[in-house]
């Protein structure tokens, strides 16, 4: 899923897998064999992809994800939190 996200921002912006690989500071094969699923990159290799990119990873507890999950599906309210033109603005509104 995080590679897929890295080939899709990619794309996006229209780099190729060079100029990926150029601004990231990576091989082109590298760049490659990965988008491709032929390595297993290493976690340091996805962060220079992503920071080129923009993005940014985070890494995140498997027992805290469905709560983050959530949390990002509700536009960053807290569970509870009311909805509406009273309540108070979402984490995700303040990073907009």
């Amino acid at each position: 899923m995080i590679i897929q996200s890295l080939v899709q921002a990619r794309k996006a912006i229209g780099w190729t897998q060079e100029t990926l690989a150029e601004r990231a500071g990576l091989s082109r094969m590298t760049v490659q064999r990965t988008e491709s699923g032929q390595i297993d990159p290493r976690l340091s290799t996805l962060l220079e992809m992503a920071r080129a990119l923009g993005l940014e990873l985070m890494p995140v507890p498997a027992e805290l994800r469905p709560q983050l999950e959530a949390f990002v599906r509700a536009g960053g309210r807290l569970l509870g939190q009311p909805a509406g033109v009273d309540a108070p603005p979402s984490i995700a509104q303040t990073l907009e």
